[in-house]
This record gives C-alpha cells, sequence and structure tokens, in this order.
C-alpha cells in the first residue's frame, strides 16, 4: 500500500509485545515505513533494530501516519492512546485506524463514532494463531467495518497474516476473535479433562490425545496443545491464561447483550476467571489443566 507518489504508507504501530512486535517486524520486511511505539525500551530497542522509528508515547508515533494500528491488552487502552494520548488528533488527514486487539465488539462500536468527527475510519481486525503465526505472518485476521476500509488495509493485513476475513459491520471481527476463543477455550477445557479422567482410569496421556486426533474429539488443542504444553507440562504456549478470560468474558458480555441465555458460555467464562484468580495473572493458557487437576484433588491453586 502507498500513496499516489509510490511512497510505502507509514503506519503507527502502537504496541510492541509478544505479538505486536513480530507483527510490526511483518510489515516492515513487506517494506512500510513504521513508527512503533511502546512505554518499554526493549521491544523499541529491538524493533528499532529491524528498521523502524520507535517512540515511547502513542501521539509521537501517530504523528503524521497514514495508518495507525494497535495491538493493546484490552479496548479502554485502546480508546486511552488514541483519544487520551492524543494519536488520533495526530495522524494524517483521512487516515485509517486499525485496532488489532481483543477488545469488546460493543465497545469498537462506539469507538468508530467518536473517531468519526475527526475524520477518520475504524475497522476492527483482532488476529489468530499465536505468536509463532505472528512470526512467520501466517495469521488468521477477521476484520470489522467498512467494506472499502477493509479492502484498502488489505495489502497491510496481508502482510501480516495468511487468511483474512471481511467478517462484516464495525466490531463484527472483535465479536468473531471472542466467540473463536470461547470455542478454542472450551476444547481445551474438554481436552484437559478427559485427560484426567482418563489418566484416573489407567489410560495413559499420550494415548488419549493420540486417539482423539484420530477420531471425532480432535480440535486445535488434541492437536497442537496437549503434547507440547500439557502433558509436557512446560506450559508455556505463550498466550496468557488472563487474555484468556478477558475474551470469554466478552464472548459472555456479548451473549448477555444479544438477550441470549445460553448456560455453556457462561460457565466456561466463569471457569477460565476463577483459574485466573487460582493460578495468578501471569498463568499460561495451558495451565488450566493445573487448575482443573487441583479442583479434581480437592484443592484451587
Amino acid at each position: 500500500m502507498s500513496d499516489a507518489s509510490g511512497t510505502p504508507a507509514t503506519i503507527a504501530f502502537i504496541g510492541l509485545g509478544q505479538m505486536g512486535l513480530p507483527m510490526a517486524r511483518r510489515l516492515i520486511q513487506a517494506g512500510f515505513a513504521v513508527r512503533g511505539a511502546d512505554p518499554a525500551e526493549a521491544p523499541r530497542q529491538a524493533l528499532a533494530e529491524a528498521g523502524a522509528s520507535t517512540f515511547a508515547g502513542a501521539a509521537e508515533a501517530a504523528n503524521g501516519a497514514d495508518i495507525l494500528i494497535t495491538m493493546l491488552p484490552n479496548g479502554a487502552i485502546v480508546r486511552d492512546a488514541l483519544l487520551g494520548a492524543g494519536a488520533a488528533r495526530a495522524l494524517a488527514k483521512d487516515a485509517l485506524v486499525i485496532d488489532m486487539s481483543s477488545s469488546a465488539p460493543t465497545d469498537t462500536v462506539s469507538l468508530a463514532a467518536d473517531l468519526e468527527p475527526l475524520g477518520l475510519v475504524l475497522i476492527d481486525a483482532p488476529v489468530s494463531g499465536g505468536v509463532k503465526r505472528a512470526i512467520d505472518g501466517s495469521l488468521a485476521i477477521m476484520a470489522g467495518g467498512p467494506a472499502e476500509a477493509v479492502e484498502r488495509a488489505r495489502p497491510v493485513l496481508a502482510a501480516m497474516g495468511k487468511s483474512i476475513f471481511a467478517t462484516g459491520p464495525i466490531g463484527s471481527g472483535h465479536a468473531m476473535k471472542a466467540l473463536n476463543n470461547y470455542v478454542s477455550a472450551a476444547g481445551l477445557v474438554a481436552a484437559c479433562e478427559a485427560l484426567l479422567v482418563g489418566g484416573r482410569f489407567g489410560l495413559a496421556p499420550e494415548t488419549i490425545v493420540d486417539v482423539l486426533n484420530a477420531s471425532t474429539g480432535r480440535n486445535n488443542s488434541t492437536e497442537v496443545k496437549m503434547k507440547p504444553f500439557v502433558i509436557s507440562e512446560a506450559f508455556n504456549s505463550g498466550f496468557s491464561l488472563a487474555l484468556m478470560a478477558k475474551d470469554l468474558r466478552i464472548a459472555a458480555d456479548l451473549a448477555d447483550h444479544l438477550d441470549l441465555p445460553l448456560p455453556q458460555i457462561q460457565s466456561v467464562a466463569a471457569l477460565w476467571e476463577a483459574a485466573k484468580g487460582g493460578l495468578g495473572a501471569q498463568a499460561d493458557h495451558t495451565e488450566i489443566h493445573r487448575y482443573l487437576k487441583a479442583l479434581a484433588a480437592g484443592t484451587r491453586g
């Protein structure tokens, strides 16, 4: 994506965490001029070494940028970076804002309305795939917003993702991300419980997973999480339990907002919130197995 003169678009990338840093690197590799922002010095230095200009503040990074991408912990922080810290007002005229964080869909709709008077269009484009796929640029990206804005963003998104889905109106990308993580989390809980029940009966953990993967119980967790992270007890997948719990609460709250009294989505969200309380905010999401094991033993930690 470039302007009429052929100059590569300038992208302000706000949030250089475990996902944001490799995603910003992919943009540099694709030829975009990147201005990264993060309060932590280490990721700023790492991105500078990859060829970006870096800043501690969001507004400084946004100054004159054509596109602004946020990859932050939640929608409240996104709103503060754009409107509280002034990044939105520092952007070039007609700039495009892409929130790639996991935010609440209703908050995203509200944010889009607040950015419109500034001449800014917002799309929500959260991702799935984890750190490994952020590094190799093969993320799945769910993009919600005006169709023309999503198409405008597509070359930028294609630098970071392999599968790009136009999901519909603003907020639909964030809704889809929360629902995806709900299904993923429910599958992980089911696999962990199967491991605990089967293990008590005498089945070997590896046998359980091998049979599930050759049968109808196969899911993402049985295929890519159980052996390397759960059975091994490494618990280092790179995605935190706290972030999963946040996404599940978004999904459950969306069901409530739509007056859908669905019992499992609420119970799964409550389980992960309890696990976060028991294991701490720094726990890896695969440590849900530890929490379930403690429950089975009559303890919670």
